[in-house]
């Protein structure tokens, strides 16, 4: 089996759940923050929909430099204006990747991707890895900070895994 074929299926299945939890994300609440050194709503849910183009960037190139020469932002980060903003970047990341992923071969997966500050190497890994920690992981880990804003804000919290305390998606077949 190619490596892309085992990384895909897991792929989809964490961008249609982290989707989910995108549409709830409130647009009346873009500055809320459960601490002071929380991101703010607007730019948590913007980075969990930002995500996806990384691991594009990585598939693609060798290497990508936060602190690049001559100083500034590698990128600009995308923080949320609107749900529909919101949706649509994360709907155009996920599309790219998928399509990247699909395409790569077990030997471009093979190859190292380091991520640098400056002329310093934080981190180098096989590609392969790049996506499952850097994309997939990554994505877990701030979805579930996401679900914790929702549910401080009384927003539903769907169902990832299995039962949230809002959504039961098994309990029609286990009535049945």
């Amino acid at each position: 089996m190619a490596i892309k074929d085992a990384l895909i299926p897991e792929f989809d299945h964490e961008m249609a759940v982290t989707r989910k939890t995108l549409e709830r994300v409130p647009e009346d609440k873009p500055d809320y923050k459960p601490h002071e050194k929380s991101m703010s709503m607007s730019r948590l849910a913007g980075h969990v929909a930002e995500l996806p183009g990384f691991v594009t960037m990585a598939l693609q190139n060798d290497s990508f430099n936060i602190r690049p020469a001559g100083g500034g932002p590698a990128r600009q980060p995308l923080v949320m204006g609107s749900r529909k903003q919101l949706l649509e970047d994360f709907d155009k990341n996920v599309a790219s990747m998928r399509e990247t992923l699909s395409k790569a071969s077990d030997e471009s997966l093979m190859k190292s991707w380091s991520l640098m500050a400056g002329d310093k190497t934080i981190l180098t890994m096989p590609r392969a890895a790049v996506v499952r920690s850097f994309c997939l992981s990554h994505i877990i880990h701030h979805r579930a900070q996401l679900g914790v804003y929702l549910r401080m804000n009384n927003v539903p919290v769907p169902s990832v895994y299995g039962p949230s305390a809002d959504e039961n998606p098994f309990a029609e077949a286990m009535a049945g």
